[in-house]
């Protein structure tokens, strides 16, 4: 970051050349001191600070985006004291999802959650919506938008019943969750906003408002590709983190090593939840892709979350193969992997999971909001330093 060094040279011509001097060195000093303190104090990606979960290759973006054709829209509130919430949207494709359905798959590790959709997506094994992430009191909002917008787009005007699917965390420590601020343009602004490229983490759209680990955490996102031997196949994973239990970065016990963990006088408990969205572009029918779903809770627990008793923890998987497209024909004809071609997919969602996860922690700042209630952003400083005497930084 350049220093302006504005004023150094105002001083009156008949000023002592040395004492002169000395007030440029202290001046110069005193902005380094800023400087190192400002950078010190940055969020950043896991990655910028040189930590690399995992052995498989990131996406060019290191985002759910990754996969081609699918995009990602936010809208974050945050208004006075009280407001911290917001909405994420995820477009599995840029077509008429209702029409071009997305084979889809969902793994319930904790059901203490308010996520809809979950019987007919189990049942049919398809998505039919976008998918949208939201706060706990404003799901059934979301889901109402999703049916304005689904009824809506050119081709449904005959369409008499629409399965929208809306997932949930509890902001309510720093959010006015009862005021349920979220309204139905919000969400749909979120659709209409949705695009490719670089996704923003942290402190944006529904993870506004939520915490992990005793530290304020949010939107996170990454990608694996695998080896063209073993299809070339991309896997994206978008989360909403909310959760407790004891952070592990990169098996480091930072949460330990802190000693900020569920269960001390720093954090009551571990309740929460996370919503984990996976998508992949490689040609999976809906039981592979629970079995992927499954996988992305390994991630988790890479983390140090414990799945507890009040935590809703959920995986939303959905294959955007173009050929796998349920378009009404009447016929699947495609091709789809078989079990055996699982295992290198597995192993991507799984660290692409977890470094989602990280993600949505190193790039979250701390908050305040409501009832003056403040949560500390991740102390970077000293997790880096943790992780050097671990040597696990590159």
């Amino acid at each position: 970051m350049p220093i302006a060094l504005i004023g150094l040279n105002n001083s009156k011509q008949n000023d002592n050349p040395n004492k002169k001097k000395m007030k440029t060195t202290t001046l110069l000093i005193m902005l380094f001191f800023v400087a190192f303190n400002t950078f010190s104090q940055q969020s950043g990606r896991v990655r910028d600070f040189g930590i690399e979960i995992g052995v498989m290759n990131t996406g060019e973006l290191n985002a759910v985006t990754d996969v081609e054709g699918l995009k990602v829209g936010q809208v974050t509130l945050i208004e006075g004291e009280d407001v911290r919430t917001g909405v994420t949207a995820i477009l599995p494709h840029t077509g008429n999802i209702f029409r071009e359905k997305v084979p889809a798959a969902i793994h319930i590790a904790n059901g203490f959650g308010k996520l809809t959709g979950i019987s007919q997506v189990k049942e049919l094994g398809n998505i039919e919506t976008p998918v949208i992430l939201t706060n706990t009191l404003s799901v059934p909002k979301a889901a109402d938008a999703l049916l304005t917008y689904t009824l809506g787009l050119e081709g449904n005007e005959n369409v008499r019943s629409v399965n929208p699917v809306v997932g949930e965390t509890n902001d309510g420590t720093l959010n006015d969750i009862r005021g349920r601020h979220v309204k139905e343009e919000h969400v749909l602004e979120a659709i209409e906003k949705a695009e490719g490229g670089p996704v923003a983490e942290g402190n944006v759209g529904a993870g506004t408002g939520t915490r992990s680990f005793g530290f304020k955490s949010g939107i996170g996102t990454s990608s694996r590709v695998l080896p063209e031997d073993l299809g070339g196949y991309t896997v994206g994973v978008i989360v909403q983190t909310n959760y407790g239990g004891v952070l592990e970065v990169n098996g480091v016990p930072i949460g330990q090593e802190l000693e900020t963990y569920s269960y001390r006088q720093h954090i009551e408990d571990a309740d929460g939840s996370c919503m984990i969205v996976v998508a992949t572009d490689a040609p999976l029918c809906s039981r592979n892709l629970e079995r992927l779903a499954k996988r992305a809770v390994l991630g988790l627990g890479k983390t140090g979350g414990i799945i507890s008793h009040g935590s809703g923890d959920y995986v939303i998987a959905m294959s955007t193969a173009e050929e796998n497209l349920i378009t009404g024909s009447g016929y699947y004809d495609s091709k789809v992997i078989q079990g055996g071609g699982m295992s290198p997919l597995f192993m991507a969602v799984n660290e692409a999971t977890e470094e989602a996860i990280l993600n949505s922690l190193f790039m979250a700042e701390t908050m305040k909001g409501r009832d003056g209630n403040k949560i500390e952003a991740l102390p970077l400083d000293e997790v880096i330093e943790i992780m050097k005497q671990y040597n696990k930084i590159k």
